[in-house]
């Protein structure tokens, strides 16, 4: 084994044993660090010393040639510099060859809406059964809170406080924000609770707000299984978040303020909100182009 492919197993051994990284990641990692070892060394490079910034372009560079997508460059940009950082700090290395290598950004989706009519149509599927009032409430609270499946599923009976309005929940990295609750949610939620929830428990005792049918807290798939039923039934598109991406787009269209609706969302930062502004702004121009009289011109307007 060459001194860079032991440096490199070296790296490997520090990601795995001191690092805790996954045995998959470690995988990846090695194939990609194997690929730029191969095309190093194919350039006459014998050792990590000797690599600079402009070795690793032509190698990025090859690599966009052959295809790759933007996040596999990106995971393999990641283990170049991880691989630098742990030379570095090692002393097999003089300076972070890594230094001026920027990643490839990744073009953020913008995330599907329904429109007002369609949402409700949705919310008025669910039938009168106990699982029905469960279904009903749990989308009017995903989409009239604008909550995560994660911030729904963990609700408790006590994170409601119907009198002020109000429900307390617990983001991502466990951040608790009070998000106000509508009228419409709060009628589905009291159904729910007067007629479902007490049969669906079948004598067992639990905080959970919203059951499975066998009584305990739903799951994540569960909640999916069951959005996805009702969106093929009524031949709609969803996924997990599609009921809160709805709520934030029609707040902004409907004039909120972009701060308002971070807070609502309990963004950490305002540019996650601005894709909504985004996703608004292509709603807007579609309708232009669709509607707008100056804009399709007559074949009898023509000169």
């Amino acid at each position: 084994m060459g001194s860079m492919e032991a440096a490199m197993e070296d790296y490997l051994d520090y990601i795995s044993l001191e690092k805790g990284l996954s045995a998959a990641t470690v995988d990846n990692y090695r194939r990609d660090l194997r690929l730029l070892t191969d095309f190093l060394q194919s350039s006459g490079l014998k050792s990590w010393k000797e690599v600079d910034a402009d070795s690793l372009l032509l190698f990025f560079a090859w690599q966009q040639r052959e295809g790759r997508t933007v996040p596999t460059i990106r995971r393999r940009i990641s283990a170049c510099r991880g691989l630098s950082h742990f030379l570095l700090r090692e002393g097999k290395i003089k300076q972070d060859f890594c230094r001026d290598l920027l990643s490839p950004k990744v073009k953020r989706p913008l995330p599907g809406v329904l429109t007002s009519a369609d949402i409700n149509r949705l919310l008025a599927s669910p039938d009168e059964s106990p699982l029905g009032l469960r279904d009903r409430a749990m989308m009017e609270f995903s989409y009239g809170c604008g909550l995560r499946v994660s911030e729904l599923l963990r609700l408790t009976v006590h994170d409601i406080d119907p009198r002020e309005q109000l429900l307390r929940c617990w983001g991502k990295g466990s951040k608790e924000r009070l998000v106000p609750i509508g009228s419409y949610a709060l009628q589905a939620l009291d159904e729910y609770l007067q007629k479902s929830r007490s049969s669906l428990l079948r004598g067992k005792s639990t905080q959970e707000l919203f059951l499975n049918r066998l009584g305990d807290a739903l799951s994540r798939s569960g909640y999916w299984r069951i959005l996805s039923a009702y969106g093929q039934k009524l031949g709609l598109e969803l996924h997990p978040h599609t009921l809160r991406h709805s709520a934030a787009t029609h707040m902004l269209d409907n004039g909120a303020d972009l701060r308002l609706v971070q807070e609502f969302l309990g963004h950490s930062s305002i540019n996650t909100t601005q894709i909504y502004t985004n996703l608004s702004r292509s709603e807007l121009k579609s309708h232009y182009l669709q509607h707008h009289p100056r804009h399709n011109m007559r074949k009898e307007d023509a000169v």
